[in-house]
């Protein structure tokens, strides 16, 4: 099944976490790190993430330098990439940032009970598609559908269990990993991924590919042995996987590192 390069991107403390477990963000990156992630969305056709962090950190998710946007602009593309979250309930609110600023398209992937009611809220909403992802909620749906509308290079900004999820069934091509350097230490606080079972094991381990210094931030780069061409959409399968653990107080609750994105 055909399906986009997919990126994962994250900012970790020396100790795995993505955030602490305070009402405010936490701030792990840098000014630097900050502009090669933008740069990195330049480069990409949609970004995704969790339904809580949609919640939590009210995201923008757009390209923020305007001499990026205009060079995708030249290229016959949208300023902003297509944004997509995956939230089994649908129950989002159509006024979050996520959903009225940029200039391309957002897709909710809900489960397929939640769909019509998600249908409905969103009704008023240009430019916002409701896709049933299926029941329970599958990751080669959400995956395929992208597929169709264009997207040959997805970047996952998580959160916690979004990570974990696409890194569980492996379509996870690359992972850009920055490190903060302080530790959380808070075991309340949400962390890079969850347990799982992951194919990039000791036995299969992904190749480092790049270490970089931004100041006093690591940046790593991980491609998977199993990574497609990252200019083309990959063809791979993957194997029906719910989209979250149970409602959305659970899985796609955890929002990924606090930064005004």
């Amino acid at each position: 099944m055909d399906r986009p390069y997919t990126i994962l991107s994250c900012a970790v403390s020396l100790d795995g976490y993505i955030d602490d477990a305070s009402p405010d963000r936490l701030r792990l990156s840098n000014d630097e790190d900050f502009d090669e992630v933008d740069a990195l969305r330049a480069e990409c056709d949609a970004i995704l993430v969790g339904a809580g962090t949609v919640r939590k950190d009210n995201p923008r998710l757009l390209v923020r330098s305007p001499a990026r946007r205009e060079r995708r602009l030249a290229e016959g593309r949208t300023g902003d990439l297509v944004k997509a979250v995956l939230c089994e309930s649908g129950k989002l609110d159509p006024g979050a940032r996520f959903f009225v600023t940029g200039d391309a398209g957002k897709v909710v992937y809900t489960g397929a009970s939640a769909y019509p009611a998600a249908e409905q809220r969103f009704l008023d909403s240009p430019g916002t598609s409701v896709v049933d992802a299926g029941d329970p909620p599958a990751l080669e749906v959400v995956l395929a559908d992208l597929a169709r509308r264009g997207v040959k290079r997805l970047l996952v900004e998580g959160g916690t269990h979004v990570h974990t999820l696409f890194l569980t069934s492996g379509v996870a091509d690359e992972l850009r990993l920055a490190v903060a350097p302080f530790f959380v230490g808070d075991a309340t606080a949400p962390r890079f991924t969850g347990p799982g079972v992951f194919p990039d094991g000791p036995g299969s381990p992904m190749r480092l590919e790049d270490v970089r210094r931004l100041g006093e931030i690591a940046v790593m780069r991980y491609r998977s042995v199993r990574a497609g061409d990252p200019g083309e959409a990959a063809s791979a399968g993957t194997d029906a996987q719910g989209l979250e653990t149970g409602t959305d107080g659970g899985a796609f609750d955890a929002a990924a590192h606090g930064t005004d994105r």
